[in-house]
């Protein structure tokens, strides 16, 4: 069986990065895909998707990306039920990001309107299973 989503879309929002209990880190944030077909007006339908990021991925992306930042996605569909608590059965449909990749330079920043450079960011790298290496742009 396979269970494997690729999006590129618009970040609709800055992500927001919180911790589990054990402090772990998780970001959520929604991005809008437009469909590639548009139905009788020449207009395109877009899609809002919500993405969960854990560890390093939630880290990037609470760090590099913010709102209006053009982004890759692979991960998988997760679909989780709930019942409120007046007994209404609930569902919501995410993506678990395996991958996240900007596809454009972030927007020009204080430092780099003042003509400074700011210098690329670097990843560090954690000790056991969760160790990554390169750029923070290939993330795992």
């Amino acid at each position: 069986m396979v269970n494997c989503v690729v999006l590129i879309g618009r970040l609709t929002a800055d992500p927001e990065l919180r911790y589990t209990p054990s402090g772990v880190p998780v970001a959520n944030f929604r991005l809008a895909v437009d469909r590639p077909f548009a139905r009788g007006s020449s207009e395109r339908e877009t899609d809002f998707i919500n993405v969960v990021a854990w560890r390093q991925r939630a880290e990037f992306a609470a760090n590099y990306l913010n709102k209006g930042r053009l982004v890759a996605v692979q991960g998988r569909l997760q679909i989780r039920q709930w019942t409120t608590q007046d007994g209404q059965r609930r569902q919501s449909a995410e993506v678990v990001c395996d991958q996240v990749r900007p596809l454009d330079r972030p927007r020009e920043g204080p430092a780099e309107a003042a003509g400074e450079e700011e210098p690329l960011p670097t990843e560090e790298s954690e000790v056991g299973e969760e160790a990554e290496t390169g750029t923070p742009w290939e993330e795992e």
